[in-house]
């Protein structure tokens, strides 16, 4: 990796990894401590913890679609800002309602697809499954490091300090901002020729990304339900206070993450990647059944956990790689917002399931989470493997109209989408290696002003 994609990779990993402690630290521990809040009721504490989801669902697609028209990092701006006053708005909360109030805005700050376009912008092609499958493992560890940590905070810090904590880690989020490269970006195609409705309809006819949306809302609402009901019965079965809990999973994350890490590196590497995420989902059904039959003994809760965080890290790893190898160039951003609104409106599902299966019997609870599992297993089958294309880079020559230059670039047969990043002076080219001819390698060369190994 070059300078350039090393920094990109550092502040969106940063970005991303301050936002999810920040939004999940609160999701193992509010079922037990919501009832502090007044008017709390089951469903009300369920409805609190996956409402962002709800949030990002909602505002994930207009943000991305403006993504695709204007400049990313503006629009991530005013995300973080929006995650900000959210977490302020529920640190405050006296009842539930403003709770709600305040996940709620903190989830119209969503801005995960701006930010994943935004790394694809500013990464060649041949390191973009590197780092995808990064800001994959980032989502993933984040993820589960909330669940560790939530527990073991919340005990120093109470409910209202965690969200305080998510205030800040969205500041500190917007000082990442500055590291990450500003690029601008070059289309074959004008996309404000384009309606939003035309913009939309391109990506949703691409079956295989449809696929992908419904694997991602599956994982995000067996997650959130999971840890909705999973406090109470390690309270019960195992005799685990709440801060207790996070002991279990820390372990069961660096476990789990360690055995899937391989299969990770096999699925990009080898082009397995199909095979890897079928694998993953079948992984995480059989993990709740195993929930769903070995609740009522510690040992059959820590199994079936292990094996769900597996897939779970499996998934995380993979599917933004995929939708970034699938999405079409112009309409990388609205792809990757409808994935994330399908992952955020599966987590406000999850949450608000969990709240209604928390005083439900255990093979029933455990059970109904399987069943969507499976489904989505069955749904996603035909899809087929991702393609594979290739980039290079260019060192912008001096003393040229860039404006000119990248549009003679695109001219060429063969080139797909050009970033330039000015302020660095080097240009990333997508390319399609089959329809390159030798006078257009020549041609390439020429404006590089430098032999192109392509």
């Amino acid at each position: 990796m070059n300078s350039v994609e090393k920094r990109a990779i550092f502040g969106v990993g940063g970005i991303f990894a301050l936002r999810m402690i920040g939004l999940f630290m609160i999701v193992p521990v509010f079922s037990v401590y919501g009832n502090d809040y007044a008017h709390a009721t089951p469903f009300l504490i369920g409805l609190a913890v996956g409402v962002y989801g709800l949030g990002q669902a909602i505002f994930q697609i207009p943000m991305s679609l403006a993504a695709d028209k204007f400049p990313r990092k503006p629009v991530i701006m005013l995300g973080l800002i929006l995650f900000a006053v959210g977490g302020m708005i529920a640190a405050n909360a006296t009842d539930i309602y403003e709770v709600i109030i305040g996940r709620a805005l903190a989830g119209s700050g969503a801005v995960s697809a701006v930010l994943m376009a935004l790394l694809a912008d500013v990464t060649r092609e041949e390191m973009r499954t590197k780092a995808m499958a990064t800001m994959g493992l980032t989502i993933a560890s984040s993820i589960m490091l909330a669940f560790a940590f939530g527990p073991l905070l919340v005990g120093s810090l109470g409910i209202s300090g965690l969200f305080w904590l998510t205030a800040g880690f969205a500041v500190l989020a917007m000082i990442l901002l500055l590291v990450v490269p500003s690029p601008m970006r070059v289309l074959k195609h004008n996309l404000d020729s384009k309606s939003i409705g035309q913009q939309l309809s391109d990506v949703l006819k691409i079956g295989d990304l449809n696929r992908l949306h419904i694997g991602i809302f599956a994982l995000h609402l067996t997650m959130t339900a999971i840890f909705v009901i999973l406090p109470h019965q390690l309270s019960e079965v195992m005799g685990l206070s709440v801060r207790q809990q996070g002991m279990v999973y820390l372990p069961l994350l660096f476990i789990g993450f360690a055995i899937a890490l391989p299969f990770i590196i096999i699925a990009e590497k080898k082009r397995k990647m199909r095979p890897v995420f079928l694998a993953a989902i079948g992984l995480m059904t059989g993990s709740l059944v195993i929930l769903a039959l070995g609740s009522h003994w510690g040992v059959g809760i820590i199994f079936g956990l292990l094996l769900y965080f597996m897939g779970f890290n499996l998934l995380e790893a993979t599917i933004p790689s995929w939708i970034s190898k699938r999405a079409p160039v112009a309409n990388k951003a609205t792809a990757m917002g409808l994935n994330s609104s399908s992952q955020f409106f599966g987590a406000f599902v999850g949450g608000a399931m969990g709240g209604l299966l928390l005083n439900q019997p255990n093979l029933l609870a455990w059970g109904i989470l399987a069943i969507i599992m499976a489904a989505a297993l069955l749904l996603i089958i035909p899809i087929a493997d991702p393609p594979y294309l290739s980039s290079t880079t260019v060192t912008i020559p001096k003393n040229i109209d860039i404006q000119e230059w990248s549009r003679q670039m695109l001219a060429i047969h063969g080139v797909d989408e050009l970033v330039v990043m000015a302020k660095e002076q080097v240009a990333y080219l997508k390319l399609d290696k089959t329809q390159l001819t030798d006078n257009a390698r020549q041609e390439l060369s020429h404006l590089a002003q430098s032999p192109l190994d392509i």
